[in-house]
């Protein structure tokens, strides 16, 4: 993706299901699972590079004793800086008592995080500064074991500003009005709520409070304290949590917006937000590793059993496709053949758009997260090219000559290694001063790859979102080429609306299919338009959410995509370029027909599948209207 955003979380879950003897015997260490978690963090580090935090709870662990360990950090390589401490702890106490690092029992008396329960969290920051306070675990400690929480999770929420009323009213007093304290504290609540009926309960039959806490952790409901906070969840969401007397939980939002995956056997319970991160951590087969059901709570009681419950009643499945198209690893099975297939997809397109001259065109892609849609996109080419010849050779039939078969079967695409990121220049462009005068040298490009005045270029990337380092830095540089025409390629649609569950993208102004739109519309004597979605989104911005219509598609509905698209050919090329630019964008229908599973397209149709995002939409055009560069939500 040309133009970095901010997206996603992920999440890491591990239940030692054995006593860590079992571990230190069967596989030489008692650090067997906390190093399974450094794994699982590392393999998911793509998804969130602002902070790292993890959480381990104790169990068995005698009063006086610390049961429940974190440690958080917003360090450049905060996997490597939170395992690291951890490790030089270790190592203090091996150069004081090297023999009692072979005593579980010590161990887990006077070492952190040597507990059963391990949860890890990468983050990638949507709201608030980026400060080690915002980092996840979060943390609400109780001296009830049973009423200590821990939660992490990958999640947004558009309604925080309810649940917090909502908080208030039950006579909280929250810190802070963010998704994060919000749920933490609405979760919370409940747990207060099913621990004190409890109490009460096993009070009323005679037993002594010491007695209670046991029956308490032992016949705590999880799924009931999930289904009474979540009622008035409106968001995606996967969010992981741990109490303090050793149940585990993982919980996925009735859309199945954000991703969940999980395995167990008789030795362990993992969870992750990627499929492939387990299968490579632990080296299992795809087909062991079950997805956490939308709706549904994988849960892992303190005794170890472990089931699934229905918390929310599904609604109809909306997951993420922006998580196949970029945000998720690519070395899973199925994304792996969905980016190819939207490479493919694109062949009638660019076939088009290098109006059929497919000699005289060389097709590249921007490094790193195209490269899968571009060997599907060269697929495609070379069938088309395939079929072509063949055709070529029917009509010619016993005619042909020696030369002229050897010749036409002898097409193939033409692949170059164009581009090429120079990410140290790109790490030290962040700061802002001298930022433009940088950014034409964020690619490296491959002198003398073209047939200059002559050839097509035809370059893909995943998405296009606002356009600026295409404008700014990678049309300027591959123009060095002097081809012909080059030739944006999008293996997503068109970027359209905001997205509010999980991804930074808030702001329709920074979206240049919007910008293109509205140009569109002035230059065609069409401001009535953005006026009356204005005065619309107005009158709808104190209605609940249920009842608020996504008016923004209105500003879109005059123009056809391919009408769009040549609009932002037209704002990419600057006068200094001498080449043709042409931009071409993935159809709505080929994402589908791609990612057959993923449907989510919010951020391209508007289509939001819960009541708050067409709130969070009509908010962004207000605000772009009247000119705040805030966030919608």
């Amino acid at each position: 993706m040309t133009d970095g955003i901010k997206h996603e979380c992920g999440i890491a879950l591990i239940r030692l299901l054995k006593p860590l003897e079992y571990y230190q015997i069967k596989y030489g260490t008692w650090m067997w699972g906390l190093n399974k978690l450094y794994l699982l963090m590392e393999k998911q580090h793509n998804r969130g590079q602002d902070g790292a935090g993890i959480a381990s709870i104790k169990l068995d662990v005698s009063p006086g004793y610390e049961y429940l360990n974190r440690i958080r950090s917003i360090n450049p390589s905060a996997i490597n800086d939170i395992f690291q401490t951890i490790n030089s702890k270790i190592e203090e106490e091996k150069q004081i008592s090297p023999g009692l690092l072979n005593d579980i029992p010590w161990i887990k008396r006077n070492l952190p995080f040597t507990g059963e329960v391990l949860m890890g969290h990468l983050r990638y920051g949507t709201y608030g500064k980026n400060k080690v306070e915002n980092v996840h675990p979060v943390v609400r400690q109780n001296n009830w074991k049973s009423r200590t929480l821990v939660l992490a999770g990958n999640f947004n929420l558009t309604n925080t500003d309810e649940i917090f009323d909502h908080l208030v009213e039950l006579g909280q007093h929250p810190r802070a009005m963010i998704d994060t304290v919000t749920m933490l504290e609405n979760v919370g609540h409940f747990l207060d709520v099913e621990n004190q009926q409890e109490f009460d309960k096993f009070k009323k039959q005679g037993y002594e409070n010491i007695e209670i806490s046991e029956l308490i952790a032992e016949n705590l409901s999880v799924a009931n304290i999930l289904r009474e906070s979540s009622k008035k969840w409106d968001g995606g969401y996967t969010i992981t949590g741990l109490l303090g007397h050793g149940d585990a939980f993982v919980y996925r939002d009735p859309w199945g917006i954000r991703p969940a995956y999980y395995y167990f056997d008789d030795e362990v319970v993992i969870a992750a937000s990627e499929r492939p991160v387990i299968q490579t951590a632990f080296n299992l087969p795809v087909e062991q590793i079950k997805e956490v059901d939308p709706g549904n709570a994988l849960i892992v009681k303190r005794n170890g059993k472990i089931f699934n419950e229905i918390i929310r009643n599904p609604f109809e499945r909306k997951s993420c496709s922006f998580e196949r198209i970029y945000f998720s690893r690519g070395s899973d099975s199925s994304i792996y053949l969905e980016r190819k297939k939207l490479g493919e997809l694109l062949t009638p397109a660019i076939v088009e758009a290098v109006n059929d001259e497919l000699g005289n065109t060389v097709f590249s892609y921007i490094p790193n997260t195209a490269e899968t849609a571009f060997y599907g996109m060269v697929d495609g080419i070379e069938r088309h090219m395939h079929e072509q010849a063949k055709k070529e050779i029917l009509k010619k039939g016993k005619e042909i000559s020696v030369e002229e078969l050897d010749g036409i079967i002898s097409l193939k695409p033409r692949i170059e290694k164009v581009a090429l990121k120079d990410i140290k220049l790109r790490t030290f462009i962040s700061q802002e001063e001298g930022r433009d005068d940088l950014a034409g040298h964020v690619y490296d490009i491959t002198y003398e790859t073209i047939t200059k005045g002559k050839d097509n270029l035809v370059i893909i990337d995943d998405s296009i979102v606002r356009g600026t380092t295409l404008k700014n830095s990678i049309i300027r540089i591959l123009d060095r080429l002097e081809p012909k025409r080059i030739v944006i390629v999008s293996s997503s649609p068109q970027i359209r609306y905001p997205d509010c569950y999980g991804i930074d993208m808030t702001r329709l102004g920074e979206f240049i299919a919007f910008r293109a739109a509205i140009e569109m519309l002035k230059e065609n004597g069409m401001e009535n338009v953005i006026n009356r979605v204005y005065r619309k989104s107005k009158e709808q911005e104190n209605l609940p959410k249920e009842k608020v219509i996504n008016h923004v598609k209105e500003i879109y509905k005059p123009f056809s995509a391919d009408q769009i698209s040549d609009k932002i050919s037209q704002m990419l090329k600057t006068s200094d370029i001498k080449a043709e630019i042409k931009i071409v964008f993935q159809s709505i229908e080929n994402l589908h027909i791609a990612c057959p599973n993923h449907l989510g397209d919010w951020y391209f149709t508007g289509d939001y599948p819960t009541p708050g995002g067409n709130k969070v939409v009509n908010k962004a055009f207000i605000n772009y209207i009247e000119g705040r560069n805030i966030r919608s939500y």
